[in-house]
């Protein structure tokens, strides 16, 4: 049986690093970024060199030909400044872009678009969960920010919906993936600050259940809503005691089933850090 043929975007960017030695056993890649080597400074293999944000899009129009399935990791990084003071018009590339990723999965016959969203699609909820005043946000609550980087989380999610709906004579599948904290949880980048450690251990997600989830996205067949819209939001975390999003959507539509959890991972750490254990 030929392998699954996929489009990566972002393929030498830290998400990409995590999923690729998956990917490259499961299927036929083509591997898209602005550069061919990760942030280390070493090569990946295999690279496409494209803009996917440039208007001209004769000039990487053909990679998405004969592609089953886009994994869109691709993020323009503006210069300087934290990601919460990022401006409109910086973020605006990066919404253009996931436009013209959609615009050219569906002209080339793409079945599905997988795209790497954030947890901070809905981040503003945050401040409600801390005081608790609210116990769990889902991925249907309607998302909100307050800053122009998870604006721009949320609207490639609005714009994913529009080209699932068939309003262009046939609908392009698409899954969301609010990426929660897909990183070691090191103590020493704490501080003192028992609440974003806090945090970060509702919002963890490991490796395997990063690559579990991705895959999963990928290959299942079904993905229709309760409307019969193929669109489907799914936060990306792992069996976290602590979590706050819930899963329950993804357990349910693909099957995931994350095998890790924070508390039990960095239990020693809890014990320490938080417990003040000895």
């Amino acid at each position: 049986m030929p392998k699954r043929t996929v489009l990566m975007t972002g393929a030498t960017g830290y998400i990409a690093s995590q999923l690729l030695p998956v990917f490259r056993e499961h299927y036929e890649l083509t591997l898209v970024d602005v550069k061919a080597t990760d942030p280390q400074g070493n090569a990946i293999p295999g690279v496409h060199i494209a803009n996917l944000a440039e208007a001209d899009d004769a000039k990487y129009r053909g990679l998405f030909q004969g592609i089953d399935t886009v994994v869109h990791l691709g993020y323009h990084r503006p210069a300087g400044g934290e990601w919460g003071t990022r401006s409109y018009h910086a973020e605006r590339v990066n919404v253009d872009m996931a436009y013209n990723v959609y615009n050219l999965s569906l002209d080339a016959g793409v079945r599905r678009v997988v795209m790497a969203s954030s947890n901070h699609a809905a981040d503003w909820y945050e401040h409600l969960l801390h005081q608790g005043r609210m116990d769990m946000v889902y991925p249907d609550t309607f998302p909100l920010s307050d800053n122009f980087y998870c604006w721009a989380k949320a609207t490639y999610e609005h714009l994913g919906f529009v080209f699932a709906c068939g309003h262009f004579g046939r609908q392009l599948e698409n899954v969301h993936i609010r990426i929660g904290a897909p990183r070691v949880l090191r103590l020493r980048d704490y501080g003192d600050d028992r609440a974003r450690y806090k945090r970060d251990l509702g919002a963890y997600i490991s490796e395997r259940d990063l690559r579990q989830l991705f895959v999963k996205s990928i290959e299942t067949a079904q993905i229709a809503n309760e409307h019969g819209i193929p669109f489907q939001i799914f936060y990306g975390i792992s069996d976290n005691t602590r979590q706050f999003w819930s899963i329950v959507n993804a357990r349910k539509v693909i099957g995931y089933a994350p095998e890790d959890d924070a508390e039990v991972q960095y239990a020693p750490d809890i014990a320490t850090f938080l417990l003040g254990h000895k």
